[in-house]
């Protein structure tokens, strides 16, 4: 895809990595007041990525910081989503290279995410997303078993000690909990089902997780509704998930989480998910860099 006259210019950035070949690639329009609805969509369709950020002028009244507000808008090759994590990060790493280190704040459909870009001593740049207030709700029995059957995962293949619960934090996931990283790493799923599924619920995505360690996860999130088999490093998932195991109880207030996602599609990537006593939001932080 090449800049027109007629269409703005559109860049590539992988989230959650320091390595164009990992993590996961979004496409960044800096300027998209020349596009409509239609063209954004076909846009992030053309790209074929899981979502695509374009930022326009912020909304009235958003008090952010000077040259540095904008409005983003998130489109899957198939539909507008409120929130995406992996592309605020591109975005974020996209305009740090231009205007340098320091704070954004982006006006979302879900409200306003700051987001803070550091550089690192090799120079490779870190974006820390602050999500909106999370919470969870429980998921219907029916609701469930349909999940199950959709992915072909018995229910004792469920850990017991994380409950599958509907996560929000901008965007709606269902946390689900593998007892083994073999069951996580057996994903063969019944696409149409699941995305029919998903539809009624209003899901961005379904979160597979596997706990290695109190602090450390393996994740990986289906994207049917996106278009997308699976979304190889998914950071509204991430922010959802610190939200649901903050309020389950399952992490100390206070607590830093590695989430590792991509392995098995072949783009690793790395999620730091930090939970602070007294604020109920929760920070994604991961490096990006842009492809080609």
């Amino acid at each position: 895809m090449t800049k027109s006259a007629s269409r703005p210019e559109v860049l590539r950035y992988t989230a959650f990595s320091s390595d164009p070949a990992g993590g996961n690639p979004a496409g960044v329009v800096l300027d998209a007041s020349a596009l409509d609805d239609g063209e954004m969509l076909a846009v992030a369709a053309e790209l074929g990525y899981s979502e695509s950020a374009f930022l326009t002028a912020p909304p009235e009244g958003l008090d952010g910081p000077e040259g540095r507000t904008y409005r983003i808008r998130y489109f899957s090759p198939r539909a507008e989503v409120p929130f995406c994590g992996h592309a605020t990060v591109a975005a974020a790493v996209a305009l740090a290279e231009r205007q340098g280190p320091g704070p954004l704040l982006f006006a979302t459909q879900a409200g306003p995410v700051p987001v803070d870009v550091t550089a690192a001593e090799d120079g490779t740049l870190w974006a820390t997303l602050t999500s909106v207030e999370p919470h969870i709700e429980e998921v219907a029995d029916a609701d469930l078993t349909e999940a199950l059957a959709a992915l072909d995962w018995p229910s004792s293949g469920l850990d017991p000690a994380f409950p599958p619960r509907i996560a929000y934090a901008g965007a709606r996931h269902l946390v689900l909990a593998a007892a083994t990283r073999a069951r996580l790493a057996d994903l063969d799923y019944d696409f149409a089902r699941l995305e029919t599924l998903m539809h009624r619920l209003d899901l961005t995505t379904v979160q597979l997780v596997w706990r290695e360690s109190p602090t450390l996860f393996h994740v990986r999130d289906p994207f049917p509704v996106g278009g997308v088999v699976e979304d190889p490093a998914t950071g509204a998932a991430a922010a959802a998930f610190g939200g649901y195991v903050r309020e389950l109880g399952l992490v100390p207030e206070d607590a830093v989480l590695l989430l590792r996602q991509g392995e098995d599609l072949g783009r690793p990537g790395k999620l730091r998910v930090t939970l602070r006593a007294g604020d109920p939001r929760v920070r994604v932080s991961g490096a990006g860099v842009r492809i080609g």
